[in-house]
């Protein structure tokens, strides 16, 4: 098992191949995919064997964050250095969203977003009646959770008492139209989640330590579904994307690039 320092040193190499990939594509969602892969990266190198024909999925939910997910199968040798760079191009498998008849190591083809955690309690149930033991782990959006189907979703999954779900939401305060809880306030989506009959807690969405202990927490949880709201910094770790809204959706291009490269290499020296 990897320690939290190991595992952030990877989430950090993932961060630049982040930006590579947008930056040679000149287009993607660099702000959602720099705050959502600490967990991501966390959740694979913990509970995901990708060589096992049963193990557990992940449904990223917030499809237009898939840049994190290519970086973590890069690490885990299921995609080139070559292929990286093929980002949302023609006929290549690295669409702006996740495509599992392209690339089956991803476990759904998303992008609409709010059908993700449809998916999940589906997989879940099927999981449980077949007795596997593997965990199913959604990543949503906290603009996403605007979506009314995320809360049929839910209640189905408290309903069924599905303890191998774990839904993760991204809590950024920032979705594609500006400020999320201006957009639509979801206040406190803890308190919102247990109301559905859901255990849950808020953690540090950049905290590595805190992201393996809720983790470990959610699975050893047996008593139904599992949610974990982490508060997180949309462009985490380049200093003008950060909580800049400008950088849902953007290429990165000249010195901008240049920029983000020296702001990462900053950051992994302060780890």
């Amino acid at each position: 098992m990897l320690t939290a320092p190991e595992i952030q040193a990877k989430a950090n190499e993932n961060r630049r191949l982040i930006i590579d990939m947008i930056h040679t594509a000149n287009a993607g969602h660099p702000g959602g995919s720099l705050s959502v892969i600490d967990m991501l990266t966390a959740i694979y190198a913990t509970d995901v064997d990708l060589t096992a024909l049963k193990r557990s999925r992940v449904i990223l939910s917030k499809g237009h964050a898939v840049p994190a997910q290519y970086a973590v199968l890069y690490q885990y040798g299921v995609l080139s250095a070559e292929e990286l760079g093929t980002l949302r191009q023609l006929d290549s498998r690295l669409q702006g969203h996740p495509c599992s008849h392209r690339l089956p190591q991803v476990d759904a083809t998303t992008g609409l977003l709010g059908q993700g955690l449809s998916l999940g309690v589906g997989m879940a149930l099927a999981k449980r009646d077949t007795k596997d033991p593997h965990n199913v782990y959604v990543i949503c959006g906290d603009g996403e959770v605007n979506e009314g189907q995320i809360w049929e979703a839910a209640t189905q999954a408290a309903h069924y008492r599905l303890s191998n779900l774990i839904l993760v939401i991204d809590e950024n305060g920032l979705s594609s139209s500006g400020v999320t809880s201006e957009v639509m306030d979801n206040r406190n989506l803890v308190r919102k989640l247990t109301a559905f009959g859901w255990q849950a807690e808020t953690i540090d969405g950049h905290n590595m330590e805190e992201i393996l202990a809720s983790l470990a927490r959610a699975r050893a949880w047996t008593e139904g579904p599992y949610g974990i709201v982490m508060r997180t910094v949309k462009g985490k770790g380049v200093s003008y994307m950060e909580n800049n809204v400008a950088y849902h959706s953007s290429g990165i291009a000249g010195e901008l690039y240049q920029r983000a490269v020296e702001d990462l290499k900053r950051g992994e020296a302060c780890v």
